[in-house]
């Protein structure tokens, strides 16, 4: 953790809601690190803990959400013990979010010239007509063409994609350290993503940013990330390099995972899915392998108690000893 290169350590972290007085637990011991200039891809499936994870590195979680244990750590300064008035200076300068919807971001009402300058202001000293010039930079820069007409457009003249580069526009408008994309294909189609996906790489290349990108695709991350955090009930259940994770996936989770995915997968006929659903809050199973009710044909003893993360191969991590007893349903019922 104490590693000059990592530009985010986060350790231990651990946060509840409370739901009608009760304590849930959303995020339980998650540690890891944002190197400079690396792309991190954090993958799970709706409600693995993977939002609030990334939410909570700029303290913007909900009233009823706790910090109950661990410690984030940006440039060496502890986020957690900071005031809100230090954390203001650095959200949207040092750290930017980019959300998965645009359009709920972009406010229908005002132009993108008037929102997208005024985020510049907000973060340098320049004039309104300096500010517009480098508003239309910016625009160039993230494929829109013809950016001098379009930024006077309102957010609904523009498509999907376009709402979303728009958004990339202003998130790095300030030319942040660290930029965290939370799912912002989900609502694309598979041609504009891959627009989305290049133009982060080509921006993280340019730039050097490090991004944070969550989903809950593995394809989508494939060809971008540096390094995987596979999320499930709260917990990393593995992490390790992208490549290493994707010639060689060992949690039952991480493998299933692939194996849905469609032009991954060489069989015909359907795509294997996942049995059951990810638990609510209230309804994750402690002390135990959290993905056990899920793969129910694996023995009970192959599970651990109280898994714990650990290194199986160089910065290869995975958690629960059933990875070495797991074999695919689908594969075992042909034989």
């Amino acid at each position: 953790m104490s590693d000059d290169s990592n530009l985010l350590s986060v350790k231990d972290l651990s946060i509840d809601f409370l739901q009608e007085k009760t304590a849930v637990r959303a995020v339980d011991q998650v540690s890891f690190d944002v190197k400079k200039g690396e792309v991190l891809g954090i993958v799970g499936e709706s409600g693995s803990g993977k939002s609030v994870t990334v939410t909570s590195i700029l303290k913007l979680l909900p009233e009823n959400a706790r910090y109950t244990e661990g410690s984030i750590s940006f440039k060496s300064e502890e986020l957690l013990s900071m005031k809100e008035k230090q954390l203001r200076k650095l959200r949207g300068n040092e750290i930017s979010m980019i959300f998965q919807d645009p359009m709920t971001s972009l406010n229908p009402v005002f132009t993108v010239e008037n929102q997208l300058v005024e985020a510049i202001r907000l973060h340098a000293k320049l004039s309104r007509k300096k500010a517009r010039q480098e508003a239309i930079r910016l625009l160039q820069i993230v494929g829109i063409q013809e950016p001098e007409k379009r930024i006077k457009l309102y957010p609904h003249e523009f498509s999907g994609g376009m709402r979303q580069r728009v958004m990339i526009a202003m998130a790095i408008s300030s030319s942040p350290s660290l930029l965290i994309a939370d799912e912002p294909t989900t609502a694309l189609d598979v041609t504009v993503q891959k627009q989305i996906i290049d133009l982060l790489k080509e921006l993280q290349q340019k730039i050097n940013t490090s991004i944070i990108f969550i989903t809950h695709d593995l394809e989508v991350v494939a060809d971008l990330a540096d390094r995987l955090l596979i999320m499930y009930g709260g917990q990393i259940v593995e992490s390790g390099p992208a490549k290493t994770i994707f010639a060689n996936p060992l949690h039952p989770y991480t493998r299933l995972l692939i194996e849905a995915i469609p032009h991954g997968n060489k069989k015909s006929g359907r795509l294997p899915t996942i049995e059951g659903n990810v638990p609510s809050l209230s309804e994750i199973p402690q002390d135990v392998c959290r993905f056990k009710e899920r793969i129910p044909w694996i023995p009970d003893q192959a599970h651990e108690i109280n898994p714990k993360l650990r290194e199986v191969e160089p910065e290869h991590f995975v958690r629960c000893t059933c990875y070495k007893h797991f074999w695919m349903k689908e594969a075992h019922e042909k034989k």
